[in-house]
């Protein structure tokens, strides 16, 4: 059931509409994402920005980065390999490069809809755009059920099956004792809310992200001059032109969108949940930030994986070796055995942010339809149940049960998405003819927003000298 499920929405509907929506949104954007590129990086100059009570857009980032990298960055793309074959690679790169302007629209949506909690903090998502946006609250409410089963129960359960089958291979730790560790350690956290979440994101994300970046790049530098072959094997063999691949372009294409999206998140609805609780002075500055992440996970650490793996010789057609245990012996074959401890230890890192992101997301979006307390208890004790459920299944049952509630979720926020476009390129063209009027950062006026059901007490209103007044193009923007 779960393959015939997997194969309706991956191989007939979310390809078209997760690349073609992308391309779209592209297109009609100017290349948003590549228009602001360098200036994303002007995030890390306000590192240490934060108003009392809130979480600052750097902080947001590192939070959606832990979120993003984890499994899906180091098992997930040995799937890709495996099942699709190199070619993968290069698919999860286009998902990833389109999927960064899908990313912008559906982070800034986020932002504008956001809605202000009594104890100061921002709360927004894919259920918040659609209600507030939409005026469909029923379909919010499907979206929350959706991205609580996904995020809260299928990646969760995914995650710690990658941590319990690493820590088996690598230390010979039974799957069942690495689970019930998880559990302990899950159930500790889960009560300390965002903020504390936000906080230990700020320390392990930078350093288990460029740790892991100088173990790829020393075995990249070891094997330098067959790099550029290797990247040409990549793009042959997304076309099926490579020999050993041949008409192997289906399942490159297929694996390489469904582990892009599992990985980078890009129009899945997960990275707006985090989006709306920054506090910005614009809703499109949020939404550069976010497509950055995007960058981050899928163009760089997820390609440090792939290299690791096609580099090391390890890799053949075929082979029964997958998931983690094969970026493990991948490494293990450049550096020496010590290098499956490393690659043990760098995912327990990431999947230490992840589980609890996951866990963030799923309850945000219970918080939507229910503040029952009891419901809470509930999905708190069933997220530790799949805990431990997932360190003991095996590989095609976890992610096939992923895929179908992510496949599911990413349909519903790409529709909503794409109805609210014309409301997103209204922020994006605002921002834009602020940047050009030379304001160094753009503020949101939500008087010129009056048609649209936003939270006031989330965009209060502005002075004209905090804003500035500017006339571009003909066009006078006034407080």
């Amino acid at each position: 059931m779960l393959d015939l499920l997997n194969d309706l929405i991956w191989s007939k509907l979310l390809i078209v509409m997760l690349i073609g929506l992308g391309l779209l949104f592209t297109l009609a954007s100017g290349f948003v994402q590549f228009r602001y590129f360098g200036s994303m990086f002007g995030i890390f100059s306000r590192a240490f920005e934060r108003q009392p009570g809130q979480i600052n857009s750097f902080q947001a980032l590192m939070l959606s980065v832990a979120g993003r990298v984890g499994a899906g960055n180091i098992a997930g793309v040995a799937v890709a390999i495996t099942l699709g074959g190199p070619g993968a690679v290069f698919w999860m790169w286009l998902v990833a490069l389109v999927g960064m302007a899908t990313s912008y629209f559906e982070c800034s949506l986020a932002q504008l809809y956001k809605r202000r909690e009594p104890d100061g903090a921002f709360r927004g998502g894919p259920a918040f755009y659609i209600q507030h946006g939409l005026g469909q609250r029923w379909l919010g409410v499907l979206v929350s059920l959706l991205l609580l089963v996904t995020f809260g129960f299928g990646f969760n359960a995914l995650q710690s099956y990658t941590v319990a089958s690493s820590m088996e291979d690598t230390f010979g730790v039974p799957t069942f004792a690495s689970g019930l560790v998880l559990v302990v350690v899950v159930g500790l956290i889960i009560f300390g809310g965002i903020r504390r979440i936000a906080r230990f994101a700020d320390i392990l994300v930078p350093i288990m992200a460029v740790s892991y970046l100088a173990m790829a790049l020393f075995v990249i530098g070891g094997n330098l001059s067959a790099v550029p072959d290797t990247f040409v094997l990549i793009v042959r063999s997304a076309f099926g032109l490579e020999p050993a691949f041949a008409g192997g372009i289906g399942a490159a294409i297929i694996m390489g969108v469904k582990r892009g999206l599992f990985s980078n998140e890009a129009g899945l609805g997960s990275a707006p949940n985090v989006a709306a609780v920054a506090q910005v002075r614009h809703p499109a500055a949020q939404g550069i930030v976010q497509s950055l992440s995007v960058f981050i996970d899928t163009l760089i650490i997820c390609t440090c994986t792939a290299l690791i793996i096609l580099l090391s010789g390890v890799y053949e057609p075929g082979s029964d070796i997958a998931g983690v245990v094969l970026t493990q012996s991948a490494l293990a074959a450049v550096v020496g055995e010590w290098g499956r401890v490393f690659v043990s230890l760098a995912l327990l890192l990431f999947v230490f942010t992840t589980l609890i992101y996951n866990y963030y997301l799923g309850e945000n979006a219970l918080g939507f339809f229910s503040e029952k307390r009891a419901l809470l208890v509930t999905y708190r004790v069933l997220v530790i149940a799949l805990v431990l459920w997932g360190s003991l299944q095996d590989l095609g049952t976890v992610f096939a049960f992923a895929d179908v509630t992510m496949g599911l979720l990413a349909i519903a926020n790409l529709i909503a998405v794409a109805l609210l476009f014309k409301v997103g390129l209204r922020l994006m063209r605002d921002y834009d003819r602020q940047v050009r009027a030379g304001i160094e950062e753009p503020v949101f006026n939500p008087a010129e927003y009056a048609d649209l059901d936003i939270d006031h007490s989330a965009w209060p209103a502005v002075d004209a000298t905090e804003r500035g007044e500017h006339t571009t193009a003909g066009v006078t923007a006034r407080s």
